[in-house]
């Protein structure tokens, strides 16, 4: 790392600030958090960059889009410690949790369009109403896995108040087939929760599109985002030789 630091084309921190969009303190907190590698002083005690420093804070703010802020930090303290391969694992990291992402879409998507209608229910199921058996016994499960499915936070039914019986209204049917339908792709209780909790403040699976859209586009922008911060972060290494 030494000869391109030892450069004679200096920096002063407003230079690097002005070059980014950043105010000079953010420089300075990026040197202090380890994001720049550590800037040489004047005689009087005044930072001086270099154009190595400039790559740096380029590879860093290219890395963020991609990968978030703590990530995109981490991989720069690691480089700037040698340590490239803790650096590159933590990409490796990145990318995998961006694969798992788009297969957690996938899945959703999957599950939305996989939705059956139910079977007619019975004599005794219509005049059972929307209760936890006659539930259990269309979808094929069984009532204590509802009872676990509401304790994990997918359905809420409210109770009967003479009874005390859960009763499911239609959009608790709707949250019940869909955490069903994700539970046989190999989901687990705590991911679906959320993807259940989507979908009911989105007023059903139908306007739940749009929202499904964006989530295309994020992480289609996450992907892209990531392959300009890998770019960045490839000069940054070969300018460190």
């Amino acid at each position: 790392m030494g000869k391109n630091l030892q450069t004679s084309e200096r920096l002063r921190p407003v230079d690097l600030a002005r070059g980014h969009g950043l105010s000079t303190q953010a420089v300075r907190n990026y040197e202090e958090a380890g994001i720049l590698p550590p800037a040489g002083r004047t005689p009087h005690g005044y930072r001086t960059y270099t154009p190595l420093h400039a790559r740096a804070l380029r590879a860093f703010l290219a890395l963020v889009p991609g990968h978030g802020h703590r990530t995109a930090a981490s991989v720069m303290r690691a480089v700037n410690q040698d340590a490239t391969q803790e650096a590159l694992r933590l990409i490796d990291e990145s990318h995998a949790q961006l694969l798992d992402d788009r297969r957690t879409l996938q899945a959703v998507e999957r599950a939305l369009r996989d939705l059956e209608p139910l079977p007619e229910p019975s004599e005794a199921a219509r005049s059972a109403g929307g209760f936890i058996g006659p539930l259990a016994g269309r979808l094929g499960i069984r009532p204590a896995t509802l009872r676990t499915w509401e304790r994990a936070g997918l359905v809420h039914p409210r109770r009967d108040p003479r009874t005390g019986y859960r009763v499911y209204d239609e959009a608790d049917v709707r949250d019940v087939r869909l955490a069903h339908q994700l539970r046989r792709g190999g989901y687990p209780l705590e991911r679906i929760a959320p993807l259940i909790a989507q979908v009911r403040a989105a007023g059903g699976p139908e306007p739940l599109e749009a929202t499904l859209r964006d989530w295309h586009a994020r992480l289609s922008a996450r992907g892209r985002a990531m392959l300009a911060g890998a770019a960045e972060l490839e000069a940054y290494l070969r300018e460190r030789g």
